[in-house]
């Protein structure tokens, strides 16, 4: 017979297998469905580990891209494009600024000074005429066989795209190197193969003299021309600009194309800060 703690200890063990065993109907379904649940896989869930191993593998990535994404490296990018563009913009602006600069004369312009001729249509016009407006000024003539053509031609153009980009700010104007044949009805025929804007300027060979001294252009016309004399024409292939204060500016000479021609003036008109007429 065993003794009473033995007794106990067995109770102790026993109880177990006895409560199990004297489970109901109902907490054996129960405790079914409660295990069928645990033990069936949980879709669409994420464990801790793998939350963990794709945080770190994301930190890695970024670690390996550093500061920059795509967006930033867009805005870094457009930020450096737009710094350049304004201090290359800048940087020609003060270019430009000491072109003008340079170009300005102490007491007497160096390029330029005060002249009275006539234009094609038989009317005078003067230095004073030039005042409020850029002017473009080319000598020429209109017996030139090939480089004149040439360079109105291309004066033509360079006038419609400073129209079309800053309106109407520009007298083009064209100075005969040969006065004697040269006459305002000549110079209207002619000038009206290039550009309707143009203005033709004439006047006695003193006068055309004058103008082409104090701009600087080489004349070697005669001064005492016979009817049907047979004699050469030279003159320099500028066009020189002048702001609207009569200054001179800079030239444009023939290795400039029009489209580039056109840009030096467009750029002159667009740094300008004075009075501008435009009518």
């Amino acid at each position: 017979m065993m003794k009473p703690a033995h007794r106990f200890l067995v109770r102790s063990f026993q109880q177990p297998f006895h409560s199990t065993h004297s489970l109901t109907s109902s907490t054996r379904s129960l405790a079914a469905k409660r295990c069928l649940h645990y033990t069936q896989p949980r879709l669409f869930t994420t464990s801790h580990t793998q939350r963990k191993a794709r945080t770190i593998e994301q930190a890695r990535a970024h670690a390996r891209m550093g500061p920059f994404n795509p967006v930033s490296f867009s805005v870094f990018l457009l930020c450096g494009i737009g710094m350049y563009w304004y201090f290359q913009n800048e940087k020609a602006k003060i270019a430009r600024k000491k072109t003008r600069d340079a170009s300005k004369g102490y007491g007497k312009p160096r390029i330029g000074g005060e002249f009275e001729l006539m234009d094609q249509h038989g009317q005078k016009f003067s230095s004073a005429d030039m005042k409020g407006k850029f002017s473009l000024i080319y000598f020429g003539f209109s017996h030139c066989p090939d480089i004149c053509p040439d360079e109105l031609d291309k004066m033509g153009r360079m006038i419609d795209q400073i129209k079309r980009k800053r309106g109407d700010v520009l007298l083009p104007i064209v100075v005969t190197c040969d006065p004697a044949r040269d006459t305002p009805e000549v110079l209207k025929k002619y000038l009206e193969e290039f550009h309707p804007d143009m203005i033709g300027l004439t006047g006695s060979w003193e006068d055309i003299r004058n103008v082409c001294k104090a701009y600087r252009v080489y004349f070697s016309t005669p001064p005492q021309v016979k009817p049907g004399q047979d004699y050469l024409v030279d003159h320099s292939i500028y066009f020189y600009l002048m702001d609207p204060d009569g200054d001179f500016i800079e030239v444009i000479g023939r290795e400039h194309t029009a489209d580039k021609g056109a840009k030096v003036v467009t750029d002159h008109i667009g740094d300008w800060d004075g009075p501008l007429d435009r009518s």
